[in-house]
């Protein structure tokens, strides 16, 4: 598996614009998210739009990195308006599962939410432990057990229209451009997509 990356080709850029052909969101649950302790056990909720912030707990989330038939990557620059990290380029989408919500079926939802993704493929949690803190330059904190899951769409390259709110366009990139700008380019990344991407070859070298 080379999931490994650099944002943008031109000829793939696809700006965010409204489609009506965008699943409707799910909206038939409290949006809360699940706090754990340092063993990943869940001790709580809270609801999601007030968990971030200069003091964040550790929760539970999720980084899904998305791969077309060709092994191409799916990045998305995330939109200007969210509260962290706007307008920095990531991995396809993240989440949070909600309480009592399998981790596979929240990666399918906000697939289907964010990104109008319905026939993601393949899913595998490929680094199931990885955790990490960082803080964005308004001190907004994020503090996640964060397992990464790689899933698969079918064709080269498909078009993908994002939910503006969540991107404002994506891209898909080669493995080894993503590899690249991780290592000589880190600030033009999250810095939990950074990490990611070390790890991920780590594991590909042991291979």
């Amino acid at each position: 598996m080379a999931l490994i990356a650099s944002p943008p080709r031109p000829a793939a850029h696809v700006p965010a614009v409204p489609s009506p052909a965008r699943p409707a969101r799910t909206t038939d649950a409290p949006d809360h998210v699940v706090l754990v302790d340092d063993d990943g056990r869940p001790v709580g909720s809270a609801p999601r739009e007030g968990v971030h912030g200069a003091a964040t707990p550790l929760h539970l989330a999720f980084s899904c990195h998305v791969v077309d038939d060709d092994g191409a990557i799916l990045l998305s620059r995330r939109a200007l308006t969210k509260r962290s990290w706007p307008g920095v380029w990531t991995n396809a989408f993240c989440g949070h599962p909600r309480p009592g919500e399998d981790l596979l079926d929240a990666v399918r939802r906000h697939g289907r939410d964010e990104l109008g993704l319905t026939a993601l493929g393949d899913l595998t949690v490929v680094l199931p432990r990885f955790r990490y803190r960082a803080v964005d330059a308004h001190g907004t904190v994020e503090n996640e057990l964060c397992p990464v899951v790689l899933a698969r769409v079918a064709g080269s390259r498909p078009t993908v229209v994002p939910d503006p709110s969540e991107a404002a366009e994506v891209v898909w990139v080669d493995a080894s451009d993503l590899g690249r700008t991780s290592v000589h380019a880190p600030w033009a990344l999250s810095p939990w997509l950074v990490a990611q991407v070390r790890e991920l070859a780590e594991l590909e070298d042991l291979a």
